[in-house]
């Protein structure tokens, strides 16, 4: 009995071999005609109704197989031995397709890693939904604008209801802001101190060592840091042992606690574009009476929810103010918001990427139009092989199955490519240290990839395999033969279908086109935005002071200054404590003595500690006097305003000459300069005042800027020499080109501009591709009737007029939809477009003249071809 069981599971799970198959369908054909003829039917006559019984051998073989309980498994691997013993013999279609498609899919993997990265998956931290970012419903000034004070995160922590730990760190750290010192020429490197339960409230633990602890925050603390992981490995080669080892940063020993994980670059997170070596624990008391330096960030209690964090900040922020005890600590605060910290990192760019995402979803879309139209024209020379297939029997169903596998194949296989080239566009991409978006150094292919290229796949199969396959299988018999009949065309059904399908191709092109038309225009324009400096040959270097005082380091920078001036090229120099876009600050507007302002009217005014030659040095217009090495701190205070303080300030006059309150300090007015970006090349500017370095007002680092004609690679080596020689602890800075600052601030524009572009350019050269393969197949297809035409005395002028007529109807048709189109996608991202409008009449009309252009050149090579047919050759043909 277990015997027979296990007969029968075999039989279950055992294929059945094709010939024991044929011999039974024979075999019960053969009883069958035994049987008629046993009731008198003629012999002839019971053939043929057994043979219509059981239908052809191969319908027959179709339905017993189908019965058997392992028959679609083994139906699949004919299937696809089949399939690629087809997609073999036409191997050039194959390898087009396959490329075709790897493009498609490996653009799409790359930006949906992007997307996942940045938009979808969770921050390396515990529980990340339950962390918010703390800021200013209305934010302005910068920085100084968007944090707060010591003495306010205080009062945070002891009156909140919301939140299970407050965290944060010093927001006006500066790249390369420390030297690591001790082993030959000091190296730069950028440290960023933290509130000591940073890492504990976000909830990451260190790789090696331990967190900061509490005591570690207080003033006069041992010195300790933690290591971010890529510094780790390059400057320590991952030494395991590295925790509890001393190193010299700043002259000064600093012990190292801990190594952070790899999964969290604090840069990538908070300071997109900048790389951050070291955090050490930032002293609140240090910074009592800085004002608003902090940023701050909180843990949700479980059961609180955003909205009730944003409703409680709105209410106990207004009230930090009017502290006594630290009188330059607290701010005026307006009401405060609560944001998912996943928000504050992405959310500004949210729109840009799900347009990228768009964009290549478009491509995707044309190139399955493009393998749609070739499958087509494959099918149609193939013809003859469906149409004996249906003769013998085989059902409609499992045509399309068999075409459905092909199509199947090919996606797998372009997916296969398409992993490899979205690996390598990804991995390019985490390397774009300078653009600055958040979590660009996370980017990877991950599981989420690997299961949306399998997405992909299936739904390109679909969109490329389906309507073809019912499109070839469609019909009855008499018309699949009669289309496949030597000397005739296709019907007229066929290239409806097929021009329809070049017209969706040319309409989302235009899309494409026109989308990425008007980014670049915008990008153009913030490009020509007047900044209020030249930085075009100049250059900027940060400097490192000896720790002297007053009058001796004011004469240190007074010697620098001029030997750095004596370098051959250097057209002039100057030196500042910030630059525009880059770190920046603002402290309390200038006022008029004696006035009344209404509140909110003064606006946080952008602070530049300077030297003489610096307004100069960085191309700004000025009017009156610059800042002199006399002015210093026996002679009158005074600065330059900008414009548009000035306008303010002084409505019906000129501001140069009059005084000015700056704090507690009156101060004389000697310069107006053209306004400036200060943080953002699209912002508009905010008021600025520019103090004398000398006059004691305390200068926050030192940037030396120069202007030379030579480039920034050149004078660099020989600005660092100057440099060392003045103070050999000098470490060892880059000089880099103010553009670089323009670029960096501009760079996610400039990226999704680019992006956008190449992926109009891939859509534009596909639709190309699409025009011409319709139109030269059509053009094959028609050889005999242009023969025809020809030998009745048709003109190749008349030939070469019509297809290209032809052509370029089809791409008006697709120009007119892809408009209508475009002006809804226009209108989506109109919030994205800068001193550009949706209905740019330049961007819609330059697309039209592209598209007519690339269609002309995509039918002018067949059309050329079919009005060059000798006549009599093409009738011989066939």
């Amino acid at each position: 009995m277990i015997h027979e069981l296990f007969t029968r599971l075999g039989f279950l799970f055992r294929r059945r071999p094709a010939n024991d198959l044929d011999e039974e369908l024979r075999t019960h054909m053969e009883q069958s005609i035994e049987s008629k003829i046993a009731s008198g039917m003629l012999p002839e006559e019971a053939r043929r109704q057994a043979g219509i019984e059981f239908g052809s051998m191969e319908a027959a073989r179709e339905q017993s197989a189908g019965a058997h309980p392992r028959s679609w498994f083994g139906v699949l691997q004919q299937d696809l031995r089949f399939g690629l013993r087809s997609l073999s013999r036409d191997r050039g279609f194959a390898i087009v397709s396959i490329l075709i498609l790897a493009l498609g899919i490996g653009a799409n993997v790359a930006v949906f890693s992007l997307v996942n990265t940045i938009l979808l998956r969770p921050l390396p931290f515990k529980d990340p939904q339950q962390l918010v970012w703390l800021e200013p419903a209305k934010k302005a000034g910068g920085l100084s604008g968007s944090t707060y004070s010591s003495d306010a995160y205080d009062d945070l922590v002891a009156m909140n209801r919301s939140y299970d730990g407050i965290t944060g760190y010093f927001a006006f750290s500066s790249p390369n802001n420390m030297k690591l010192t001790g082993n030959g020429i000091p190296q730069p490197i950028t440290g960023i101190g933290v509130v000591p339960n940073f890492l504990d409230v976000l909830g990451i633990k260190p790789e090696l060592g331990r967190n900061f602890l509490p005591g570690e925050g207080k003033m006069n603390a041992p010195a300790v840091a933690l290591l971010s992981h890529a510094f780790w490995k390059t400057h320590f080669q991952g030494d395991p042992n590295i925790v509890g080892k001393a190193i010299s940063v700043d002259d000064k020993p600093l012990t190292i606690v801990g190594v952070l994980p790899q999964s969290f670059d604090f840069g990538a997170t908070f300071s997109p574009g900048t790389r951050v070596d070291v955090l050490s624990p930032f002293s609140l008391d240090m910074g009592r009476n800085w004002g608003n330096i902090i940023t701050f960030i909180a843990r949700l209690k479980p059961g609180v929810t955003v909205q009730q964090a944003s409703s409680e900040a709105a209410i106990l922020f207004p009230q930090f103010y009017n502290n006594k005890k630290y009188p330059n600590s607290k701010g005026d605060y307006g009401p405060t918001v609560a944001t998912p910290i996943k928000e504050h990192v992405a959310g500004q760019i949210r729109r840009s990427l799900y347009m990228l995402w768009g964009a290549v979803a478009m491509i995707l879309l044309i190139v399955c139009v493009n393998l749609s139209n070739l499958l087509l024209g494959r099918a149609a020379t193939r013809s003859k092989e469906f149409s004996l297939r249906f003769a013998l029997g085989a059902s409609r169903g499992r045509l399309i199955r068999q075409l459905l596998t092909e199509s199947a194949l090919l996606s797998f296989f372009g997916a296969l490519l398409g992993i490899g080239l979205a690996a390598i566009i990804v991995q390019w991409l985490a390397h774009q240290g300078s653009v600055a978006l958040p979590l660009l150094s996370e980017l990877r292919i991950d599981t989420s990839s690997l299961l949306w290229t399998l997405v992909l796949a299936f739904g390109a199969t679909l969109l490329f395999g389906v309507m073809p396959s019912l499109r070839v299988t469609g019909g009855d018999l008499q018309s699949q033969l009669k289309d496949s009949g030597p000397g005739t065309s296709e019907g007229r059904s066929h290239d409806r279908l097929r021009n329809t399908l070049v017209v969706s191709e040319i309409a989302l092109a235009c899309v494409l086109i026109i989308s990425a038309g008007l980014l670049l225009r915008s990008f153009l324009h913030v490009m020509d935005v007047d900044l209020g400096y030249r930085p075009t040959q100049a250059a900027a270097i940060s400097v490192d002071v000896p720790n002297l005082k007053d009058e001796p380091r004011y004469a240190f920078y007074r010697n620098m200054l001029n030997e750095v001036s004596n370098i051959p090229g250097i057209q002039s120099v100057g030196l500042s404590d910030n630059l525009p876009l880059a770190r920046n600050r603002t402290w309390g507007a200038p006022r008029i003595k004696g006035v009344d302002y209404k509140p909110h009217e003064l606006q946080p005014t952008f602070i530049y500690i300077v030297t003489p030659g610096y307004v100069k040095t960085m191309g700004m217009h000025l009017r009156g006097r610059d800042i002199a090495w006399t002015d210093n701190s026996t002679s009158e205070n005074v600065a330059i305003i900008n414009e548009k303080a000035a306008r303010f300030l002084f409505p019906n006059g000129d501001a140069i000459d009059h005084k000015v309150m700056q704090g507690d300090k009156e101060i004389r007015i000697v310069g107006v300069v053209s306004d400036i970006h200060e943080t953002d090349v699209e912002a508009s500017s905010a008021w600025q005042l520019y103090l004398p370095l000398t006059q004691g007002w305390g200068e926050d680092g030192a940037e030396l800027v120069v202007r030379s004609t030579l480039p920034a690679d050149t004078l660099g080596a020989t600005i660092m020499q100057t440099l060392r020689k003045l103070n050999p602890g000098q470490p060892a800075m880059q000089l880099r080109p103010l553009q670089e600052f323009v670029d960096h601030s501009t760079s996610p524009r400039r990226f999704f501009a680019i992006l956008v572009a190449a992926f109009a350019g891939t859509g534009l050269i596909l639709a190309c591709l699409g025009i011409y393969g319709v139109i030269s197949y059509s053009v094959t297809r028609k050889t005999q009737e242009i023969g025809i035409r020809m030998a009745l005395g048709a003109s190749r002028d008349v030939v070469l007029r019509g297809i290209i007529g032809r052509t370029l109807q089809l791409a008006a048709i697709g120009i007119i939809v892809g408009s209508i189109a475009s002006f809804i996608v226009a209108q989506s991202i109109s919030a994205m477009l800068y001193g550009t409008q949706p209905t740019d009449a330049t961007t819609f009309t330059a697309t039209l003249i592209l598209l007519l252009a690339v269609a002309l050149l995509a039918g002018y090579l067949p059309a050329r071809r079919a009005s060059q047919i000798d006549p009599m050759a093409a009738l011989r043909t066939q």
